[in-house]
């Protein structure tokens, strides 16, 4: 992958190509999305952005390994926190990936619509590129917790993947009741202990009947 052109420019002209990438792969999925509307979005032109990466897919797949650091780079930094609390490791984390999605509003978004993309030029590369981002995140969120902090009979693992998919379900419905994905990020967190309704939200509700203590 060259991309020489594109990492001389300004670190803010970059910044604007990938917020505008993340917008309108994330919208539009790879098939539809064109070098034209990226270039408009981020006030450039499609001379330039071709002239930065060679080709769409380039760009797509630049953006893809951009979102697993961005969102994975969370986990790492946890690792040395010496946090040993499952529940508290995973606010830790979420809090750090909110973060991410702060400075690029397209970003989940752009998650979502590239973990379901189908178009042959790039679903290979993309099955490839997250085959191992979930085991990952398990692991990394696993490791070295003190495990005397759940209640007797609850898998540690089993509950790390209800947490994941409950976020999903959650990112997924939000971003189909909005059209926009300039989206206040504190809607995003599962971390709130009520919903708009008065409502314990899915953390709260887990945690309580999993942990020994809150």
């Amino acid at each position: 992958m060259t991309m020489e052109n594109f990492f001389k420019i300004r670190a803010e002209k970059q910044d604007h190509i990938v917020k505008a990438g993340f917008m309108v792969f994330g919208k539009q999925g790879y098939r539809k999305a064109s070098i034209a509307d990226i270039a408009k979005a981020a006030g450039t032109t499609k001379g330039m952005i071709t002239y930065y990466f060679g080709s769409k897919k380039i760009l797509y797949m630049y953006l893809i390994d951009l979102c697993q650091t961005s969102l994975l780079q969370g986990v790492r930094e946890q690792l040395g926190s010496g946090v040993t609390d499952f529940f508290e490791r995973f606010k830790a984390i979420t809090n750090l990936q909110l973060e991410a999605i702060r400075k690029y509003p397209g970003l989940l978004g752009f998650a979502n619509s590239a973990y379901y993309e189908t178009d042959p030029e790039v679903v290979d590369e993309i099955r490839e590129a997250f085959a191992d981002d979930d085991t990952l995140f398990n692991q990394l969120l696993l490791e070295g917790i003190e495990l005397s902090g759940f209640k007797p009979g609850f898998d540690p693992g089993l509950i790390c993947k209800f947490m994941l998919w409950a976020g999903e379900g959650f990112s997924a419905e939000l971003f189909e009741k909005t059209d926009s994905q300039e989206l206040k990020i504190s809607c995003l967190s599962p971390l709130h202990l009520q919903d708009e309704s008065g409502n314990k939200t899915w953390y709260l509700s887990l945690r309580q009947h999993a942990a020994t203590s809150i």
